[in-house]
C-alpha cells in the first residue's frame, strides 16, 4: 500500500499539473503523431465498427446487447485468453472476426479499421483500455465502475474532454423508467429538498465463503496455456497467477475490483446522484466494517457519505449497506421488497432474493420514496400518502433506446450518451472515496474544491494508487 518517494513524487506531479486548465493525458510518441479528430462520429448512415475487449461473462453479454441493435458490426475481437471456455460462444459468434489478447496490439494492426471499442473487463483494467482508444480517436463502453482509483476517473474525464469522443459508462438504469421517472419528478417539483438516502445490497458475494484471517495473497498456480497473463495483469503490480485473481473472483480484492458498491452503487445511486448534482462528498465514514482485512473486502459494510448544501438544496447524508447480517431499517409503510425481474444476471444467474433486495429509499422534507435498483422506477411510500399524490405526479416520457442503442446512436450523432464519463466520473469517484475509507478502515475528510483528503496522508496518496508497472507507465502521463 506504500509507494517509494519517487512514485510519491511523480503522482503529485502529476496531480498538480492535472488542476491546470491545460492538463490533458499523454502517450507515447507513435499516439501523440496521429492527428485526432474532433468529435470523430460514425456516418448517421452506417453501422459503427465496434471492437470487443473482453468477451467472456460480462463482456460477452455486453457484446450480445450492442449487436442486437443492429446498429453495429464487430470488427475484431480482444481477450486475454481465447482458449477459455468462456470466450468460445463469441468466437463462435463472430468466426470469421480478427482476434487478438493485448488490446495494445489490436490498435497497433487495426486502429483505421475501428470506429468504437467495448472494455467488459476487470475493473482495474478499465482505465488502460479506455485512454488508449480515446486517444485512437475512438468512442467508448465501459462498464461501471470507469475505474479503480479516484485519479484515474480523473483523467479518463480529461481524455474524454480532449478527444471529443463519445463515452458511455454501463449503467443501464441510465437508459430506462427510472431515469426518466426520476427526471420528471424531479423537474416537477415532486422530488426536492432530499436529506438523507439509504441504499443497500445485501446479497450474497463471492468473497462471503472465505476466511477473512489471511495473511497473504493466495499462491501461485499453473497459468491456463491459453491465458496472457501478463496483459491481464496490466497496470496493477505484479501477482503470481491464481484461479480466484479471474474469471470474475478479480471483484473480491482490493487490487483488482470494487467490491459490492462498484459493483452495485451505479445501479442504486445514479440518478439521485445526478439529478440531485452530489457531486463529490466532503467525509466518508465507514461506520461498520465485518471482518475488515487488507486485502479482500469486508463481510459487512456500512459507509456513510456526507454531501454538502448545493445552492437552494439542503445537505444529503447517504448510508450504504452491504453484507448478509446489515440489513437497514425500512420506513413504517414500506411495504413488499420486490426484486426488478429486469435485473440482469449476476455471475452467471439471476439475483437471488434477500431480506431486503437491492435499492434504496429516499427521505425528503415532505415524502419519502422506495426504489430498486437498475431500472427499477420509484414508489411513495406510504401507499396513502402516494394514492394523495397521485393526481399531482407528471407524465413520464418513454425512453428513447436502451443504453447500448442510446451508445451507439451516439456515436452516429443522432442522441447524446446519457451516462458520459463527464456525468459517470464523479459517481465513480464517490465509489473510489468509499472503497478507499473500507480498505483503510478510517473516516476521510475530503476537500471538494482541491480534491484532497485533507486528515490522512496516506489515504490521499492513495488516491492516485500504487505506481504502475513497468511498462505500463504511459496511461498516466501528462503534457
Amino acid at each position: 500500500m506504500k509507494l517509494n518517494e519517487n512514485s510519491r513524487r511523480l503522482f503529485l506531479k502529476q496531480a498538480i499539473a492535472l488542476s491546470a486548465v491545460s492538463a490533458v493525458p499523454s502517450f507515447s510518441t507513435k499516439v501523440n503523431a496521429r492527428t485526432m479528430p474532433s468529435r470523430p462520429l460514425v456516418s448517421a448512415n452506417d453501422k459503427v465498427n465496434l471492437a470487443l475487449i473482453g468477451i467472456g461473462f460480462r463482456g460477452g453479454e455486453i457484446a450480445e446487447e450492442l449487436y442486437n441493435t443492429g446498429l453495429c458490426n464487430i470488427v475484431a475481437l480482444c481477450d486475454v485468453d481465447m482458449g477459455a471456455p468462456h470466450t468460445q460462444k463469441m468466437i463462435d459468434k463472430f468466426p470469421g472476426v480478427p482476434r487478438f489478447q493485448d488490446f495494445r496490439k489490436m490498435f497497433d494492426k487495426m486502429a483505421n479499421q475501428i470506429d468504437a471499442v467495448t472494455a467488459g473487463v476487470p475493473d482495474f483494467a478499465h482505465f488502460p483500455i479506455t485512454m488508449e482508444a480515446m486517444a485512437h480517436g475512438k468512442h467508448v463502453y465501459v462498464e461501471k465502475p470507469m475505474a479503480r482509483t479516484f485519479y484515474e476517473v480523473e483523467l479518463m474525464m480529461a481524455a474524454e474532454k480532449k478527444y471529443g469522443v463519445v463515452t458511455q459508462m454501463g449503467n443501464q438504469g441510465h437508459s430506462e423508467a427510472n431515469y426518466f421517472q426520476f427526471k420528471a419528478w424531479k423537474d416537477a417539483g415532486i422530488i426536492k429538498d432530499v436529506t438523507a438516502v439509504t441504499a443497500h445490497m445485501n446479497n450474497s458475494r463471492r468473497w462471503h465463503e472465505w476466511d477473512p484471517r489471511i495473511t497473504a495473497f493466495p499462491p501461485a498456480e499453473p497459468l491456463p496455456p491459453t491465458m496472457d497473463w501478463d496483459t491481464w495483469q496490466g497496470v496493477t503490480h505484479e501477482h503470481d497467477y491464481n484461479a480466484n485473481f479471474v474469471n470474475g473472483q478479480w471483484r473480491c480484492w482490493y487490487d483488482f475490483g470494487m467490491g459490492a458498491l462498484g459493483d452495485w452503487g451505479a445501479h442504486i445511486l445514479d440518478t439521485v446522484h445526478e439529478f440531485m448534482d452530489l457531486g463529490l462528498p466532503y467525509e466518508i465514514n465507514p461506520t461498520y466494517l465485518k471482518d475488515h482485512n487488507p486485502f479482500f473486502f469486508p463481510m459487512s459494510s456500512t459507509i456513510l457519505f456526507k454531501f454538502p448544501a448545493r445552492g437552494a438544496m439542503p445537505p444529503v447524508d447517504i448510508s450504504w449497506h452491504d453484507g448478509l447480517d446489515n440489513i437497514p431499517a425500512v420506513p413504517e409503510g414500506y411495504g413488499v421488497s420486490e426484486i426488478d425481474p429486469n435485473i440482469p444476471p449476476v455471475a452467471g444467474g439471476k439475483i437471488q432474493p434477500a431480506k431486503l433486495n437491492p435499492g434504496k429509499e429516499i427521505y425528503t422534507k415532505t415524502l419519502t420514496f422506495k426504489g430498486g435498483s437498475h431500472g427499477s422506477t420509484l414508489s411513495i411510500i406510504p401507499e396513502e400518502q402516494a394514492k394523495e399524490m397521485a393526481s399531482k405526479l407528471p407524465e413520464v416520457p418513454q425512453s428513447p433506446s436502451n443504453h447500448y442503442a442510446n451508445f451507439l446512436l451516439s456515436c452516429m450523432g443522432k442522441e447524446k450518451p446519457r451516462s458520459p464519463f463527464s456525468i459517470a466520473g464523479p459517481l465513480s469517484q464517490v465509489f473510489c472515496l468509499g472503497v478507499l475509507s473500507q480498505q483503510l478502515g478510517t473516516r476521510l475528510l475530503f476537500d471538494r474544491e482541491t480534491k484532497r483528503i485533507t486528515n490522512n496522508p496516506l489515504a490521499n496518496q492513495m488516491l492516485y494508487g500504487s505506481s504502475p508497472r513497468k511498462g505500463w507507465e504511459e496511461y498516466y502521463l501528462l503534457k
